[in-house]
């Protein structure tokens, strides 16, 4: 038997889900985080999953991990002390950076500059240096790289970055450094700029290799913590982690590139979604994952989702690809308040958190959040998780109404309220990732989840115009889905900086594919076998003179077929989509990119029993709510008794151990073969 174990660690639960290969069967687990050590809550987690499906930790065969330790090392700036080495005359290149300032008219009158990851007292010179072609013109002087790295290890760094100029022409200095900080700083890790991302624009380059040695000693620690833990379990499965691009990493590889795990969490919600649509029979998604205190979106067009180059984590942007998530500060525990300013009812970004909570969770929380909302509507019921856990509704009423009281309106209008400008905040993170980059979204479906997902994804289907609004399976351990059914992912890149017309397809050719042999032996190293390795490329094209470039995935069969002017053409389409308009200038391609990915799982998706259509055998009991101006009669259903082909008419409330998902009152829901909850507006059938 092969079993797969995803494992999602967030602020407040962590995530387990494991699946049986063979069968298509899966157990879920949630179960309390524990910040101060991660591994304590896996562990506690892993333990509870194997006892449920009656399985020993020797049957597991990948442990696949979605985390956000890097991600959260960055924003509470927890990263190591980190030493620079740079060509004589640059040491100021990060305290220089970009002149982009964020934020809207005067933003600099208010932006506190943040600290670099290397301070500038860490920053040290080094005489040599290698010319715009990759030619040395003058020699390393490796006296005076000891002298400075001497001068480092006095400093205390924690980790050590290497970046030099046209490195990513030519290494040999930076590799040299390498190895005399291998004898001087034995024990400190060390981040070469022409591993980590050969790709010219030296800032960029400092940029993501500063950043991948500031979490490298944060994620090693963890990684080895957590391997150590589960072999000491009897656990001796591969252990990979989830890449930023959604695709897998052995852990070793994480442990040396950590800046590619940076957006890890939000990844893993992304990927699962693109399983459930491709069970569901669904090519366009917009996903909506509502945590407690944030929410992501992303957009997938025909099952690819969009990815960027550029990872951002607070005011942190690297040049690692990352799937193109947004995300607002809208969550379940988002707090309601009225400002005496402008009297005008706001929602978030401030939170509850996990403590003290939403008021109806009694766990000392005094102010009302959209958890609070939904309980007072009606929309949660007050016994959740089958009655093991009840919610405070008194309390959340007495929270809202002072809501009410300074808004001058009614409990049930101050309620709904808060729970419209929610969805409406939803709503602009939505449209930043489909209308704002060209796309229609009536012509994709809106899948919710995460925690509150499915509570607000029939109202914002309703703004977006994208149905049907769809509640997956499992729909709060959705992103743990995600870390156990892709695959694994690597890639490299490669600055060309050529015009088109002077380029020929045997120039690119010719090193697409020795970096594709690159990335297929790193897979073939991680025990991959050879004919499960796929091979795509990316080429970054723009308009000689821009400063920014789009880039475009291709497989080789098309580079070969369709040539240069395909590319182009490609991009022209692109550029019009993104920006309305093209130029006359001529195309200049940028970078190069090889990607090598594994084999995607084959895991079948369980298909429910046929029903008759109707769902009174899952029927709860009767229940009231709020919606639509008024106080409706609706029905509360278990989601486990509902069975394929199964219509609940609205307004309804489905209920289940990770979720709640609302019906509201002129829509309908259809339960799919493998138990996906599809809703769309009655007038549609």
């Amino acid at each position: 038997m092969t079993y797969r174990l995803g494992v999602d660690v967030g602020g407040t639960f962590t995530d387990l889900l494991l699946f049986d290969e063979a069968s298509g069967a899966f157990w879920r687990h949630k179960t309390p985080s524990t910040p101060h050590d991660s591994s304590e809550g896996i562990l506690n987690g892993v333990k509870a999953i194997m006892a449920s499906a009656g399985i020993g930790a020797e049957d597991i065969t990948y442990f696949l991990h979605g985390t956000t330790v890097a991600t959260n090392a960055v924003l509470e700036g927890k990263g190591a002390k980190v030493g620079l080495v740079t060509t004589q005359g640059y040491r100021d290149i990060m305290q220089i950076a970009r002149s982009f300032v964020p934020g809207g008219l005067a933003a600099w009158i208010v932006w506190p500059k943040p600290q670099p990851l290397a301070r500038l007292e860490h920053t040290v010179e080094v005489p040599g240096r290698m010319d715009a072609k990759g030619r040395e013109v003058a020699p390393l002087d490796e006296d005076a790289v000891r002298t400075a790295l001497r001068k480092l290890k006095a400093d205390g760094i924690e980790a050590l970055t290497v970046s030099l100029m046209n490195a990513y022409l030519n290494g040999a200095h930076e590799a040299r450094i390498g190895e005399i900080a291998a004898e001087e700083l034995p024990g400190i890790p060390v981040s070469l700029s022409h591993e980590v991302l050969p790709e010219m624009q030296e800032y960029e380059r400092t940029l993501s290799t500063v950043a991948n040695a500031a979490v490298r000693p944060v994620v090693s620690k963890y990684v080895s913590n957590l391997r150590t833990k589960l072999e000491a379990e009897g656990l001796k499965g591969r252990l990979s982690l989830l890449r930023s691009d959604g695709g897998l990493m052995s852990s070793q590889k994480a442990e040396e590139h950590p800046v590619n795990i940076l957006m890890s969490g939000p990844a893993g919600g992304v990927t699962g979604a693109l399983w459930v649509a491709k069970n569901a029979g669904f090519e366009n998604i917009l996903t909506l994952d509502v945590g407690g205190t944030s929410t992501d979106v992303a957009l997938i067009q025909g099952l690819e989702p969009r990815r960027q180059r550029t990872t951002e984590v607070g005011h942190l942007s690297v040049r690692a690809s990352a799937l193109d998530v947004k995300t607002v500060g809208a969550g379940g525990g988002s707090i309601a308040h009225v400002p005496q300013l402008t009297g005008a009812l706001r929602v978030g970004p401030e939170s509850a958190g996990a403590v003290p909570g939403p008021v109806a969770y009694n766990k000392g929380g005094t102010l009302p959040t959209v958890t609070d909302a939904n309980v007072v509507l009606g929309y949660l019921p007050e016994d959740l998780l089958g009655g093991s856990f009840k919610l405070d509704r008194e309390g959340a009423k007495a929270a809202v109404q002072t809501i009410a009281d300074a808004l001058g309106v009614t409990l049930m209008e101050a309620a709904r309220g808060i729970i419209d400008i929610v969805n409406e905040n939803m709503f602009g993170a939505l449209r930043m990732i489909s209308v704002q980059q060209g796309y229609d979204p009536r012509e994709f479906a809106l899948m919710g989840f995460g925690g509150a997902g499915p509570l607000h994804v029939n109202a914002v289907a309703r703004l977006m115009g994208s149905w049907p609004a769809i509640s997956p399976v499992s729909p709060g351990v959705l992103c743990a889905l995600g870390d156990a059914t892709t695959r694994m992912r690597t890639e490299t890149a490669r600055s060309f900086s050529r015009l088109a017309k002077d380029t020929t397809i045997a120039d690119l050719v010719a090193v697409l594919d020795e970096m594709a042999a690159q990335t297929r032996g790193e897979l073939l190293a991680d025990g991959i076998p050879e004919e499960q390795i796929t091979s795509l490329f990316e080429i970054d094209v723009r308009y000689a003179g821009q400063a920014f470039e789009v880039p475009l995935t291709i497989t080789q069969d098309i580079l070969e077929k369709d040539g240069i002017e395909g590319i182009l053409a490609r991009f022209d389409e692109e550029h019009l989509r993104l920006f309305t308009f093209n130029m006359d200038t001529p195309h200049e391609i940028v970078n190069l990119r090889a990607v090598a990915q594994g084999q995607a799982p084959a895991l079948p998706a369980a298909e429910l029993p046929k029903g008759d259509g109707n769902p009174a055998a899952a029927k709860i009991r009767d229940h009231v709510m709020w919606i639509g101006g008024e106080e409706r009669p609706a029905v509360i259903y278990d989601r486990a008794k509902l069975r394929q082909g199964d219509v609940i008419q609205g307004p309804a409330i489905i209920t289940e151990m990770d979720s709640t998902t609302l019906v509201e009152h002129d829509c309908r829901a259809t339960v799919d073969a493998v138990g996906n909850i599809l809703i769309t507006l009655k007038a549609e059938g």
